[in-house]
């Protein structure tokens, strides 16, 4: 496969240099007569140029409507999103349920005092810490010393960054590490309030742990004279769980929350749940340990998660990228057996765009689930097929349209499409790097005529509101066409 990719890319290459949205270039359009001309000169007038590829089927008819670089190659963003998504709700089933569950060492000392006791993860995506003190309540009933609690992970494995992902993105949410044993989005809040006049402002942590350290260097001030900007990340050159806080807080400003990821989850959700233990009475007497669970060892307690329909309307419309790549790897396990990785959710991922949706899966670059890498490859055609397949399967349809974000209305199109006749008849993913602007999804026309479409937007420089807006425009076309 890796000796054919050199062909991809050069493939891609000539996308770049094809794919610029000159007027000459917009003759190569095909589709609808009517739609093209009115697209065509919603593309002009923008006066944006950019790598533009641009598909739209008609889902009543199956036909094309519009094809603009339809089959070049564009870097998908959180497009990739509308891969994972279909195919976790193919393969777990709507219905799937994470487990967290507690176990005991079958030799335990006594009914109170056990020398074991460990907490395995279901790679839950949304595992919160009331979540994890249903867990601690329940042992804590019966259990009073715990000699050892063992943390298991291993039904993922323990690569913590994806393919292509880059070393320094940093501690924000958006980049957390990925974990079979999953709390709070592997984040901590930083809530921060106003102090004394020139003392530093006043920090509290949630979950409330002493897995991360803060230094608040930052002060409070009077106005915005000489302002320095609130700073808050963490060390994470060196896989440090100090978070180092500087900048300046004005004395009358609200309260503000900020989200940072920790290093090495497993150990953060581990600290937490002793934490919780501790407080309820129960003492841990010896280390707090990753490994796996011992065979023979009984289950105490299970806390089970919403369905996964739950999940992915999260995943989608807040775009979250752990829950990406947790559903990757997870769907990789399910097909190919445990530990799960990336490798094995990639295939799985393709197996089923291959066998389900009839993607030539050759022509095509996954590394990731929810696209934060740039070694993602894929086509406007390929995200409509896709989104044709799913608007047509009974076992997905609503689902996944109801997680889908609407135009104006919530997500991340809650302040786009906010006027006009677009609203709430857009339900498309958004897709945003640096230089990267995609939307892909369903447009139900003012007839009730529903179309799948993808716009792909790649290559600009500077700030991508622009190619938005003209993403917003072509979707205002699409819904008041009319056959």
């Amino acid at each position: 496969m890796m000796k054919k990719f050199p062909c991809l890319l050069l493939l891609f290459a000539i996308g770049i240099f094809t794919a610029c949205t000159s007027t000459k270039a917009l003759y190569q359009v095909s589709g609808n007569r009517k739609l093209v001309a009115q697209i065509n000169k919603t593309i002009r007038s923008s006066g944006l140029k950019a790598n533009l590829g641009i598909k739209v089927v008609s889902l009543k008819t199956g036909k094309t409507l519009y094809d603009f670089n339809g089959d070049h190659y564009f870097t998908p963003a959180s497009n990739n999103k509308l891969y994972t998504a279909a195919t976790a709700l193919k393969l777990l089933t709507p219905q799937y349920r994470f487990n967290t569950t507690v176990w005991i060492d079958s030799s335990a000392f006594s009914e109170t005092k056990v020398n074991r006791l460990t907490l395995k993860g279901g790679g839950d995506p949304d595992l919160m810490p009331d979540d994890l003190a249903r867990l601690a309540e329940n042992v804590s009933e019966t259990i009073r010393i715990i000699d050892t609690l063992v943390l298991d992970n291993s039904l993922l494995d323990t690569v913590r960054s994806g393919p292509g992902w880059m070393w320094d993105e940093g501690s924000d949410w958006y980049f957390a590490q990925v974990d079979a044993l999953t709390l709070n989005d592997n984040c901590v809040d930083i809530h921060v309030k106003p102090g004394a006049l020139l003392a530093p402002p006043v920090i509290s942590v949630y979950p409330n742990t002493t897995y991360v350290t803060i230094n608040n260097q930052a002060r409070t001030v009077a106005d915005t004279t000489d302002f320095l900007e609130l700073k808050i990340e963490r060390r994470w050159w060196n896989a440090s769980n100090t978070i180092d806080i500087t900048g300046d807080v004005v004395f009358d400003a609200d309260e503000s929350v900020y989200y940072v990821n920790v290093n090495n989850p497993a150990l953060f959700t581990g600290r937490v749940f002793a934490e919780q233990l501790e407080q309820l009475g129960t003492e841990i007497t010896g280390p707090v340990i990753v490994d796996t669970l011992r065979p023979k060892s009984r289950r105490i307690s299970t806390y089970t998660s919403l369905p996964l329909t739950n999940t992915i309307i999260n995943f989608l419309k807040t775009s979250d990228n752990l829950t990406g790549e947790l559903l990757l790897k997870l769907s990789g396990q399910f097909k190919f057996g445990a530990p799960g990785t990336w490798d094995k959710g990639v295939l799985a991922v393709k197996t089923f765009l291959k066998d389900e949706v009839g993607i030539d899966t050759s022509r095509i670059r996954l590394a990731d689930g929810s696209g934060v890498s740039r070694y993602n490859l894929t086509t406007p055609d390929q995200l409509v097929r896709l989104l044709t397949y799913v608007y047509h399967d009974y076992t997905l349809n609503a689902e996944f349209l109801a997680a889908l974000p609407t135009g104006g209305w919530d997500g991340t199109l809650k302040n786009r499409m906010l006027t006009g006749t677009t609203n709430r008849r857009i339900r498309a993913k958004t897709g945003t790097l640096e230089g990267v602007s995609c939307l892909s999804g369903y447009a139900f026309t003012r007839n009730n005529e529903p179309l799948a479409f993808s716009i792909m937007i790649n290559g600009y420089v500077g700030d991508a509101d622009p190619y938005r807006r003209l993403q917003d425009d072509i979707c205002s076309v699409l819904v008041n066409f009319t056959q």
